[in-house]
């Protein structure tokens, strides 16, 4: 009898437990990530960012690889932004149709249906009063992840590092008087179409004031492994002089990651502000920036 070689799909339960170990190694390498973040233009070596987080060479290379499936060596040379504008002034204009179509782009991670909930002033007088909000926690790539759900799909992804009751209020501010519902096992479901082995779009709900949501689609141009100024993104949205709204809308995105507020930087390349941490926003770009190179 012929044995039947063709390995098996991984279960959901064996692919959420991936994504917890990653998740775990995740905040193990935080500190680095964070240090790199910093110091990527320098090109430090291994032995200097394995000091820097007090691991030896040996430790700190074999806990990073397995989070990020690559050295930390082929990391930093990934995030190198000359390499991720040329990726962006490539590909931009590739990506045109599929922003008009509203698609962020060809990975799956970031193939998503974008279905419009642009808040009007009563809407946001009401700050989602009428609203059930489903709720829960689930392993990701980058830590612990909150999940939002709106009746239409994803509104809201926030990270945790250990404080689940400030990232929990982050999100609940945004939008007070809707219906918060515990789910942990609709948010699992979600990290699984989004991190895991899931198959077509993911939906994904911007709920915000017209502006916000303009500005938020922008984002969607910039392709995995690129980056954009925040001048790009205002010129995108509409208003080409308008940095500080811009600014303030991207700093105000609820749904971290999958809309990429993370590819948003300085006009001088420098990696700014992120509302969920320079060590992450590092990372993000530094796995976009890895899984472009290898797709190329």
């Amino acid at each position: 009898m012929a044995l039947d070689l063709v390995p098996s799909e991984p279960s959901a339960p064996e692919i959420l437990a991936r994504l917890a170990e990653r998740s775990a190694d995740y905040h193990r390498m935080a500190t680095a990530l964070d240090w790199l973040a910093q110091r990527w233009m320098d090109r430090p070596s291994l032995d200097e960012a394995a000091d820097a987080v007090g691991l030896s060479p040996f430790h700190f290379q074999r806990i990073f690889t397995r989070w990020a499936g690559v050295s930390p060596k082929t990391f930093v040379a990934a995030i190198a932004h000359a390499e991720a504008r040329r990726s962006l002034e490539a590909g931009a204009s590739v990506l045109d149709a599929a922003y008009d179509a509203g698609l962020s782009g060809p990975s799956r991670l970031h193939d998503l249906f974008i279905a419009q909930e642009a808040a009007t002033p009563g809407d946001v007088r009401r700050r989602g009063a009428g609203m059930t909000l489903r709720w829960g926690w689930a392993p990701t790539p980058f830590g612990r992840g909150l999940f939002v759900l709106a009746e239409r799909g994803l509104a809201g992804l926030a990270f945790s590092d250990g404080d689940d009751d400030f990232s929990f209020a982050d999100m609940h501010r945004r939008w007070p008087g809707a219906d918060w519902v515990r789910d942990d096992a609709a948010a699992q479901d979600t990290a699984l179409k989004a991190f895991g082995a899931g198959e077509g779009p993911l939906p994904v709900v911007l709920i915000g004031s017209p502006y916000q949501v303009q500005v938020w689609k922008a984002l969607l141009r910039i392709p995995a492994g690129g980056t954009a100024t925040y001048g790009q993104v205002a010129a995108w949205a509409g208003k080409p002089k308008a940095f500080q709204a811009t600014g303030g809308a991207i700093g105000a995105n609820p749904i971290s990651l999958l809309i990429p507020c993370h590819r948003a930087i300085a006009k001088d390349g420098r990696l700014t502000g992120y509302h969920w941490g320079l060590a992450r926003k590092a990372a993000i770009l530094g796995m976009e920036a890895v899984a472009t190179r290898e797709v190329a």
